[in-house]
């Protein structure tokens, strides 16, 4: 992309704080993971991918569920965000990942468990980064979502330019 999706604007603010605004109204509160400046924690494995932001994010949470959702998924809302951490709490699972029409899983917009933590890390320590690779580790549950559009997210300058101006 060329830039820090994080400090995008939309909607008169960062994009990450307003990802962050929803999922505190989904989860009752939010830690941004991977930039100080906007009032998040250091990530623990800078420049590993995001298994290293989800593994920072599990380490510094007191909560058995976490909502992880991604900086850069304008079209995500709180109330889907809050069916996904209700499907998670009854779903017995270590993780729920929804999954789009096609049956890719969104690991970047799920639910864990804070007990994962030391599975992962394990897997991570073997050199493992791909997400869904460290999670063949633990139990994970699916969520079969109709429409892709709260996994919209934003990689390229051509992404952005749809949500620009908001």
């Amino acid at each position: 992309m060329g830039q820090d999706k994080a400090r995008l604007r939309y909607r008169g603010e960062p994009l990450a704080n307003w990802i962050a605004r929803l999922v505190e109204a989904a989860a009752g509160s939010v830690t941004l993971i991977g930039n100080p400046e906007l009032g998040g924690i250091p990530d623990l494995y800078p420049g590993e991918g995001p298994l290293g932001g989800i593994l920072t994010a599990l380490r510094h949470t007191s909560a058995d569920w976490n909502l992880i959702v991604a900086c850069d998924m304008p079209e995500v809302s709180a109330e889907f965000l809050t069916g996904l951490l209700a499907a998670a709490e009854r779903s017995g699972a270590d993780a729920l990942l929804p999954e789009g029409p096609s049956g890719q899983p969104e690991p970047l917009c799920a639910v864990y468990q804070k007990r994962i933590a030391g599975a992962l890390e394990q897997r991570f320590a073997q050199g493992i980064r791909k997400i869904t690779d460290a999670l063949e580790a633990v139990a994970v549950a699916r969520l079969p979502v109709a429409e892709l559009k709260p996994f919209q997210n934003v990689n390229t300058p051509e992404d952005w330019a749809r949500y620009a101006g908001r």
